[in-house]
């Protein structure tokens, strides 16, 4: 039983002995003292002024005399106005420390028997992974490692976008311009290769587009815009006819190509907004991919294997970027496998009134009374949209692991999409609906603003590890500490303090806030940084070599006689606050997994690294005074350095023995 679960049964018997009532263990549940105050854990008595008919103080005055008389861990107590603060005595802290003290598996929960699944990254095979990839990834693969501290077994998954029209620009890029190049031939890393001609795809298309506005056909459009505007809007995401003299949207060939110079804003304006429309009814690039795509999804043999091709040059890169960030997943589902899944969920639905279908034979889900308004699951040609293989694709998910909970870890864009799926899988009466969550979180800025995959100006993951690793060395410079360790050890203590930087900055902050990265703020020794937490420990390990050299090992005081093992009569206020906080690293393992914010764990780690960075600097350890304070004060430096640890391995972050 932890001190929190005696203290709430305790006011519980307490309640009920002095007042003849009895209270739900809500009612009775401690929180963490507020800094200002003397306490390690606060009852609020406000609520019990209901059935007491007393002052909330007389109140926390009765109840602190009762667990002070009855809880031998409770040292004292005192009261302000309403809140009950405890003191709980040192001999519970120093018990608490001997049996963690070597214990580098603490905080970490035995297996419950259950399983959750976890979907993360699900990129696209047409570009490289980039900085709104990592951020997914990151959130993912700490998630899943929490998960598994909390005991759950943990399936890792992701879905690749591996087919669609997107995938064929790239495809058509490089048949058309590629001049049977490879990855290999131009010294390219392969997904990056087979990036490089989606965005060629894009520039070739800007050009073949800004051609074809000067012909006749375009200026006729043009002068139908209003008309046409209004017929698009049900496809676009634009204003019905929009402000036309408002240039603040235009890039800078829109506004240096005008062909009528009299309507040069009004028609960049018209022009950005007909885009689609022009590669869907006009555009040759545009017909070209089209039939590439009907020629993919006939199972044309010559297609296939161009596909296969440029999808394997894809996979390899992927490989490589998730080696450098240290994950990996333990299935692969493909949407060229699962974009047909969903047709029999559809009948299933239709059976028992959960859809409808209209005249045109189109099949709804009427999802207004869920706030949700009504959703079309199948058109009224037969072909499914992107809801109805998703309906399929977690049916066969559940099939394939029976996982009772099942998270997608997706960007706060989908966030409708999710709620109209998994409402939909609720009215199928699907046995895992109710553990389905959306992990939503926010895009990622730079400061050099925002990213966009078709002109190439996003930032690659692969771009990003670099950089992040490349100022890692520039601040080590600086400091000179690693410049006598042979070659390799410096360059991986380096990409452990690189990539510590580029996750933890990630990581700290809530999935649902859009974020921005800086990646020289990131390296930061100083600042709520990754480094800042691996200093802590490096400054542990170097007291820890330090101590072995004149023969402390913590090991040795398992079987050496109590007074030795736990010597200390008194604890300082800086030991007792590194105490507490190791004391809670369970509960924050607990929390994160509960919420699904691996930043909880980020912030946790944070505050025990600051919380020891000021013991450190407060009080000796080596040369402490009494051998009995050493001692006392190496096993807490020891019971940090294996929180520390582990509390940064949920991150995906490694801890080096140097820096």
């Amino acid at each position: 039983m932890t001190i929190t679960d005696l203290i709430q049964s305790a006011t519980i018997a307490a309640i009920q002995e002095l007042y003849g009532e009895t209270i739900p263990a809500e009612q009775a549940s401690p929180t963490v003292t507020r800094k200002e105050f003397e306490g390690d854990f606060t009852i609020v008595t406000f609520p019990f002024t209901r059935f007491v008919k007393k002052a909330p103080p007389a109140i926390a005055q009765e109840l602190g005399e009762f667990l002070v008389k009855n809880v031998p861990q409770i040292n004292r107590f005192n009261v302000v106005q309403g809140f009950l603060n405890l003191v709980i005595g040192d001999v519970f802290w120093r018990d608490f420390l001997l049996e963690i003290a070597d214990n580098q598996d603490f905080g970490r929960q035995p297996k419950n028997g259950r399983r959750v699944m976890i979907e993360y990254c699900s990129p696209n095979t047409n570009k490289p992974l980039h900085l709104g990839h990592v951020r997914n990834i990151l959130l993912g693969w700490s998630c899943s490692k929490i998960y598994e501290a909390a005991g759950y077994d943990v399936v890792k998954v992701q879905i690749v976008n591996d087919r669609g029209i997107a995938i064929c620009k790239s495809m058509l890029a490089w048949q058309k311009f590629g001049e049977g190049a490879t990855p290999e031939s131009t010294g390219t890393k392969s997904d990056h290769f087979v990036g490089n001609f989606y965005v060629l795809f894009e520039q070739k298309f800007q050009v073949e587009y800004f051609e074809w506005q000067k012909s006749q056909v375009a200026r006729d459009i043009f002068e139908n815009r209003v008309e046409i505007i209004k017929n698009e809007k049900s496809k676009i995401e634009v204003e019905p006819v929009m402000d036309l003299n408002d240039t603040s949207t235009l890039s800078s060939i829109e506004i240096a190509n005008p062909v009528f110079d009299s309507d040069k804003e009004k028609w960049g304006k018209f022009f950005k907004v007909y885009k689609n429309t022009y590669f869907n009814e006009h555009s040759q690039l545009g017909r070209e991919a089209r039939e590439m795509l009907l020629r993919w999804e006939a199972g044309d043999p010559a297609t296939i294997e161009l596909w296969r091709k440029m999808n394997g040059w894809v996979y390899a890169g992927f490989e490589e970027t998730y080696r450098s960030l240290g994950v990996s997943f333990d299935r692969f589902y493909y949407e060229s496998q699962t974009y047909l899944l969903g047709k029999d969920l559809l009948e299933q639905g239709l059976a028992n009134g959960a859809f409808y279908k209209k005249d045109d034979g189109s099949v709804w889900v009427d999802l207004t009374d869920a706030k949700l308004d009504h959703k079309l699951l199948l058109r009224s040609d037969g072909t499914s949209v992107y809801i109805t293989q998703d309906l399929g694709t977690a049916q066969m998910r559940y099939r394939d692991f029976g996982a009772e909970r099942m998270v997608y870890v997706v960007g706060d864009e989908q966030n409708y999409h999710f709620q109209v799926l998994f409402e939909t899988l609720k009215r199928l009466g699907e046995p895992y609906a109710d553990g389905l969550f959306h992990l939503s979180y926010g895009m990622v800025d730079l400061p050099t603003g925002k990213m966009k995959s078709r002109e190439g100006t996003v930032v690659d993951a692969d771009d990003l590890i670099a950089e992040v690793i490349s100022e890692a060395r520039e601040a080590s410079k600086e400091r000179g500490e690693i410049v006598g360790l042979p070659k390799a050890e410096q360059e991986d203590i380096l990409r452990k303090i690189g990539l510590a930087a580029l996750k933890f900055h990630i990581i700290k902050v809530h999935p649902k806030k859009r974020m921005m990265f800086d990646p020289k703020e990131s390296v930061d020794l100083q600042g709520q940084t990754g480094p800042h937490i691996q200093y802590a420990y490096v400054r542990i390990k170097s007291v820890l070599r330090k101590a072995a050299d004149f023969g402390f090992r913590i090991s040795d005081f398992d079987s050496a006689p109590s007074e030795i093992r736990n010597p200390k009569s008194e604890i300082e206020p800086q030991e007792k606050e590194l105490i507490s906080q190791l004391y809670r690293f369970p509960e924050a393992i607990e929390t994160a997994a509960a919420e699904y914010d691996p930043s909880t764990v980020a912030n946790y780690c944070y505050d025990l690294a600051k919380a020891f960075h000021r013991f450190f600097t407060d009080l000796s350890i080596l040369k402490a005074e009494s051998e009995e304070a050493r001692t006392f004060r190496l096993q807490l430096c020891q019971a940090v350095a294996n929180v520390l640890k582990t509390g940064m391995d949920l991150l995906g972050i490694e801890m080096p023995e140097r820096m």
